[in-house]
């Protein structure tokens, strides 16, 4: 398989003496805290659409997307078109919070995008360039507008690298937040998955809510993912969404969607919370409303804007290129009904992705919802990992440029898998417990596929879910080759993973035959 198109001759050998060099240079320079630059080995110099061109010249189809920043892939352009527009006016390129024109098309085009039930009653608050400052600008917000101080999450959540961001997540080590289960069909934490997991999940909320020992005093609001990405890639069910909005709202308990990475039309929706017809109170935007570019916005209700001038600042909520950027790229995915595009060529990419399930015992479970796609790789023989066993795949991954789970993404997913109880499907059957997450095998699968000129991210429980989240502007043609880079990358894995870095399984690491 061609996979790559490096340059030729001795022109390839420069290019890639120059490359090492750079990536020599980052390793001695930065911070031990980088991440994706472990697992990912290239030094980007160009790139269009899906594409990315590396120093050495080889290319990559980039299903990363700048971790779902990219709704429109790399140099769209509408938006390098927009930047332009404002670059040559010679308008102000940072002015705080002042009103600017930019500004005010931004805010417009992005209250026509809003569910319904909010866009008519919305206020904005402008924040740190970063997702995890809107979840805690969100809050402030909702604690100063009830007057109560908790917040309720839920496992496998991820909302953030900032304090009470990491305290609303999945691995939060000094828990000041009341964790509930998030329902999933194949690590159900209640061992049945499907429509009576999500029901049980509900009835214990609903109890820790209403019993006056549970312990956890009336919330100030609760904060969920409509997808969980970096936990796993799981989608909520939609009945159990609007259950939570009943609760909540039985309650008097802001309800905040974290639509950081779900947003503007990766789910198959424009916002991920549309599937169950759900309105929250306030909604959590970053990533992709800024067209590529460092943005980020609180929208709530408002009814909630009891802020005192200042409650909440930040030096450059003002960056007049994001909101160019973020407008035309709003108006793209909207106009040209990208969202919906993106929940039809999911739909089909996930159908295929499942025959690899039925094909390799190592595949444990393919999921997600729009371009927003999980694969999980587990153990069909093995025991639960454990750290010496995370430790051993970032030992794998460093000797092939690093650790790709970053501790980042490691502390949001991190928690044990339920395991070995009856559990049922998508289509209600009953079926054995899933196996143990293979965090060794996931890594393997992740640097099989950069082998192959493709680039995917790992997250959810261990690091054992490889990620997909290419751009909305993804082609037919662009997804099929994803598609068999991928399954080329599983079945070399599959049938050798000592060859890739992983323990030896089942001889070829295909399914036994039934019977």
């Amino acid at each position: 398989m061609a996979v790559t198109e490096p340059v030729t001759g001795d022109t390839f050998g420069g290019a890639r003496e120059a490359q090492e060099g750079i990536l020599r240079r980052q390793s001695a320079r930065e911070s031990r805290a980088r991440t994706y630059a472990r697992a990912l080995p290239i030094v980007p110099v160009r790139a269009r659409g899906l594409t990315i061109e590396g120093a050495d010249g080889r290319r990559y189809l980039d299903c990363l997307s700048g971790a779902g920043t990219l709704a429109l892939g790399h140099n769209h352009p509408v938006v390098l078109e927009a930047i332009r527009k404002v670059l040559d006016s010679g308008a102000p390129l940072s002015v705080l919070d002042l009103a600017t024109p930019v500004k005010d098309a931004f805010i417009t085009e992005l209250f026509r995008t809003l569910p319904p039930g909010l866009a008519d009653r919305a206020r904005v608050q402008f924040c740190g360039p970063a997702g995890t400052d809107a979840v805690e600008a969100a809050f402030k917000l909702v604690r100063a507008a009830t007057g109560r101080t908790g917040i309720l999450a839920f496992t496998g959540a991820y909302h953030g690298m900032t304090t009470g961001a990491l305290a609303a997540s999945g691995g939060a080590g000094d828990v000041r937040v009341a964790r509930l289960p998030y329902p999933q069909d194949y690590r159900c934490p209640f061992g049945v998955g499907g429509p009576r997991g999500a029901e049980l999940a509900a009835r214990w909320t609903e109890t820790v809510l209403d019993d006056p020992k549970s312990g956890v005093p009336l919330p100030a609001g609760m904060i969920l993912e409509p997808v969980q990405g970096e936990g796993g890639v799981i989608p909520a069910p939609d009945d159990w969404l609007r259950r939570m909005r009943r609760l909540t709202s039985d309650r008097s308990i802001p309800l905040i969607a974290d639509e950081i990475q779900t947003g503007v039309g990766r789910t198959g929706a424009f916002w991920a919370v549309e599937h169950s017809g759900v309105t929250p109170d306030v909604m959590v935007l970053s990533k992709a409303i800024g067209g590529s570019l460092p943005l980020a916005v609180v929208v709530y209700r408002d009814d909630l804007d009891v802020w005192e001038p200042g409650a909440h600042a930040g030096t450059f909520r003002g960056n007049q290129l994001a909101m160019a950027a973020g407008t035309a790229t709003l108006a793209h995915v909207r106009e040209n009904a990208l969202a919906e595009r993106a929940g039809r060529l999911g739909a089909r990419m996930l159908s295929q992705l499942r025959r690899l399930q039925d094909d390799f015992a190592c595949v444990g479970d393919v999921r997600g919802r729009g371009l927003m796609i999980g694969v999980e790789l587990v153990d069909p023989e093995g025991e639960e990992p454990t750290e010496k066993t995370e430790d051993r795949a970032r030992e794998a991954r460093a000797q092939e440029g690093g650790d790709a789970v970053a501790a980042a993404r490691s502390a949001a997913a991190t928690g044990a898998a339920a395991t070995g109880a009856a559990a049922r499907g998508r289509d209600g059957e009953a079926r054995p417990g899933p196996s143990p997450a293979a965090p060794e095998l996931a890594s393997a699968v992740q640097r099989a596929c950069l082998e192959r000129g493709l680039i995917v991210e790992l997250g959810g429980r261990h690091g054992g879910v490889v990620r997909l989240l290419p751009p909305l502007t993804i082609t037919d043609e662009q997804a099929a080759a994803v598609l068999d880079r991928l399954a080329d990358a599983v079945t070399a894995v599959a049938r050798d993973p000592a060859a890739h870095g992983a323990r030896p399984r089942r001889p070829e690491g295909r399914k036994e035959p039934d019977g």
